[in-house]
């Protein structure tokens, strides 16, 4: 049996899936809701499964053969981009797209920086940003729904290439200088931690060492831990990387036990990348000293 499926077909399913429904697929795609019904329902018909399945309660449910299919569509439509790029390479990359996931401080801190480079050198190339936990990033690339991330190891097995070593730290308040280091294991009711990306971390500390923080205080944002800490709410436990990226005159101390990490570029293959995707790794590189910690 020859199966001549549309691309455009494709990404309609992918909308819809990514959307969970077709009248926000629809709105995304400038399109009418019956030609994203009608598309989907060429889709089924041609590969003669079924797509999604209405639920009463949760809406539009993809399927189990649904799931598989989307990451083949995917597939599909990230090499259609590469040919186009490759083709418009002479050409600025003209109409293309790069799609980027980061945890939030990587992009106020690195992609903040390259993208305003790649977007003088590149006007005419799409950037979309989409920002999550570090485990997040990584499932948006597993998935292919970007072209590379930026995260925290482990990296599981995904490719990646380290941007820099990092380690967490703690910061303490002029009361506490006395202290030269914090032991997470006695301190752990009293500390101030700042998951920015670091859910893995918090996991492995209570499964190596039964570190378990208090949950009401342990906070997403930089600026929350330092006032805290300012304010003899506890000891702050920190990433070095996130605390350079705030103001502060706390003082800071080694932290028991060592916590430490790499932040880097994650992909399912870098040499897969398309053209476009390759340029944005490039720009990273180059303003690379910026962000050095």
């Amino acid at each position: 049996m020859v199966m001549n499926i549309n691309i455009n077909n494709l990404k309609i399913f992918i909308s819809v899936a990514d959307e969970k429904s077709i009248t926000e697929a629809a709105n995304n795609l400038y399109i009418s809701q019956p030609a994203v019904s009608k598309a989907i329902k060429n889709l089924e018909d041609n590969l003669s499964i079924k797509l999604f399945q209405r639920d009463k309660r949760n809406g539009l449910l993809i399927t189990d053969v649904g799931e598989k299919i989307l990451l083949h569509a995917r597939q599909m439509v990230n090499i259609e981009n590469k040919i186009y790029q490759t083709a418009f390479r002479d050409n600025n990359f003209l109409g293309s797209k790069v799609k980027i996931g980061s945890i939030p401080i990587a992009s106020t801190v690195i992609l903040s920086k390259a993208i305003s480079i790649f977007k003088q050198k590149y006007p005419f190339v799409s950037v979309e940003l989409l920002e999550g936990s570090s485990d997040k990033v990584k499932k948006m690339v597993e998935d292919h729904i970007v072209d590379f991330g930026i995260g925290i190891s482990p990296f599981n097995d995904l490719n990646y290439q380290v941007l820099f070593k990092d380690e967490m730290v703690g910061i303490i308040s002029e009361e506490q200088e006395t202290v030269d280091h914090i032991d997470l294991r006695e301190d752990q009711n009293n500390l101030i931690f700042c998951k920015s990306g670091q859910e893995a971390t918090i996991n492995q500390l209570h499964k190596d060492f039964k570190i378990r923080f208090n949950e009401s205080l342990i906070v997403q944002n930089a600026d929350t831990v330092v006032n805290m800490v300012k304010n003899g709410v506890g000891k702050g436990v920190i990433s070095k990387f996130v605390l350079s990226s705030v103001q502060n005159d706390l003082t800071t101390c080694t932290i028991y036990p060592p916590i430490k990490m790499e932040i880097g570029l994650i992909a399912h293959s870098f040499d897969d990348l398309t053209p476009v995707a390759s340029e944005f790794v490039r720009v990273i590189y180059s303003v690379q000293n910026n962000f050095i910690i």
